[in-house]
Order: structure tokens, then C-alpha cells, then sequence
């Protein structure tokens, strides 16, 4: 497993930004070549998505054959409310480039039948040939996705109970007209075993109020009652945070993978095809 320490969120957010573009122009997608991503909605992805946005369009990307998968969506929650993870994901990337709509996976939690929607979910992913890169937050207590503390590791798409404090759901009322009870409490979410099966998983971790969540997954051992850990036994994990998540890790720990960054940084360096797509344009 990788750990990428940046300065700050901004920082953070252009890295996974370019890390996401060299992979996709590296594997060089098209119509018999989709390439999958697995996503992920919150506050961590929006600057990365805001500058995934730029490269499209500076025409160094396009979303024209990639395939995508979102991890969770809540229950009962009209598609166009603005806090549906289906209007999150269109307000901050999708309607932005030039992705097919057919080709963007996101769960139904007002289907009648929400476990044969997760079960279609992990069809569709065997059937896209598999998520190429998974890129996922974490909470504070280690959840990913969905899948809270307890939750087993090797658990694939299914309903579960939101993550989220009841302090925190109390606090998102004032998005659905004070009312309390229309927070939703349930989601459809894909399962550690369908995110561990991803060939690449990129987590972002950003603020302090994430520290003690990284700590387990860099220095603590595997456990499921903080998700998070799991990603140590991933084949090809990349985990990238800023010097405020870092507030937990031992001293040696954070100068150990800052040693790194050198050979890191030649990840998101502008490749070949990106320079050729500039100097065409500037002609």
C-alpha cells in the first residue's frame, strides 16, 4: 500500500486529479476498451472532480468510453433532490463532460426491489469486465462507502444502515425541510469484497477529523471494525492524504512515506500523450 502525503486539500485534490488522468490516457480507452471507474460523492472528491472537469475541458480527457459505478445511494430519496448521491454526481462531474449516460451506474433506492438492485449491481460490474480503478473516501470511523465499523470485509452490494452519527443526521434535516424523518436512514452500498476486488483502489483522506481513521489503516492491523484497514491486503492500494490526516501517524511513519514522493510524484508527471495533446492544440 501507497500513502501519498500532500500539503493540503488543494494539493491533495489536483494529485488524485492527475494520478486519474495519466491512468486513463496510459490505458488509452475506446469503443472496445472501457475503462472503469468506481466513485465515490462527499465533500473529499470535489476538488479532484473539479479539476478532472478542467482537463476535459482543456481537451486532455475524454469521458467518451468510460464506464462508471457509484458506491452508495440512500433509500427512499427522490433522484432529483439535491442530496441524492445521482444529483451529486451529476452537479459536480457528469454534466460536465462528455460521459454517455448509459454508461453511468448509479444504485435506484426507490426501486421496490432493493436487493435485486444490488445484485444487478455486482452483474453489471462482472459484466463491465471489473472496476479498473476504485477511488473511495473514508469517514472518521473508518467506514467506506456504507460499510461501517462490524461491517465484514469480504461483504459484497447490499442495504444497510447509514453510516453516518446521529448528530450528523440530525444536522442534514435542514436539507429536507427540518423534518427529521424524512433524513434518510438506509443505503444501497457496494460491499468491501466488491471494492477490494477492484484491480486499483485510490482513497482520499483529508482533515483532521480523519486522522485517527488513517492511523488504522496505515498503522494498525487489519480489522473490520475500521473498513478502512482492509486495504493493506489490496494488491495495488493508493492512499492519498494531507498533513492534517497525518495528525495521528507516528513521526517515523509520515517521514518513511514522504521519503517516497520522488518516485510518487513521477505517477502525475505529464506524460507523453498529454504533452502531444497540448502542443496540438497550441498550433
Amino acid at each position: 500500500m501507497r500513502l501519498v502525503i500532500l500539503d493540503d486539500y488543494d494539493k491533495t485534490s489536483e494529485w488524485a486529479a492527475k494520478y486519474v488522468r495519466n491512468r486513463m490516457l496510459d490505458f488509452k480507452p475506446g469503443p472496445d476498451k472501457y475503462f472503469v471507474l468506481g466513485l465515490t460523492t462527499g465533500a473529499t472528491p470535489k476538488g479532484m472532480y473539479k479539476k478532472l472537469v478542467e482537463f476535459y475541458k482543456e481537451g486532455v480527457l475524454s469521458f467518451k468510453y468510460v464506464k462508471t459505478f457509484n458506491m452508495d445511494e440512500y433509500v427512499n430519496c427522490p433522484r432529483e433532490h439535491p442530496q441524492s448521491m445521482h444529483s451529486k454526481m451529476w452537479d459536480n462531474l457528469f454534466k460536465h463532460v462528455d460521459i454517455l449516460p448509459e454508461n453511468v451506474h448509479i444504485f435506484d433506492g426507490n426501486t421496490l426491489d432493493l436487493d435485486k438492485e444490488c445484485m444487478e449491481c455486482e452483474e453489471k460490474i462482472e459484466a463491465a469486465g471489473g472496476i479498473e480503478l476504485f477511488i473511495g473516501g473514508v469517514g472518521p470511523d473508518g467506514h467506506i462507502a456504507c460499510n461501517g465499523p462490524g461491517s465484514s470485509l469480504v461483504s459484497r452490494s447490499r442495504v444497510t444502515k447509514r453510516t453516518a452519527h446521529q448528530d450528523v443526521i440530525a444536522a442534514q434535516a435542514r436539507f429536507f425541510d427540518g423534518d427529521l424523518s424524512k433524513v434518510p436512514t438506509l443505503a444501497l452500498t457496494v460491499g468491501m469484497g466488491t471494492v477490494m476486488d477492484a484491480r486499483e483502489a485510490m482513497i482520499l483522506v483529508t482533515g483532521a477529523h480523519k486522522s485517527l481513521a488513517l492511523h488504522h489503516a496505515v498503522e494498525q492491523g487489519v480489522n473490520h471494525m475500521w473498513p478502512v484497514s482492509a486495504f493493506q491486503q489490496h494488491p495495488q492500494a493508493i492512499i492519498i492524504c494531507d498533513e492534517d490526516a497525518t495528525l495521528e501517524l507516528r513521526v517515523k511513519t509520515v517521514k518513511y512515506f514522504k521519503g517516497f514522493m520522488p518516485i510518487h510524484n513521477k505517477l502525475v508527471a505529464d506524460s507523453e500523450d498529454f504533452n502531444e495533446i497540448h502542443q496540438q492544440k497550441n498550433k
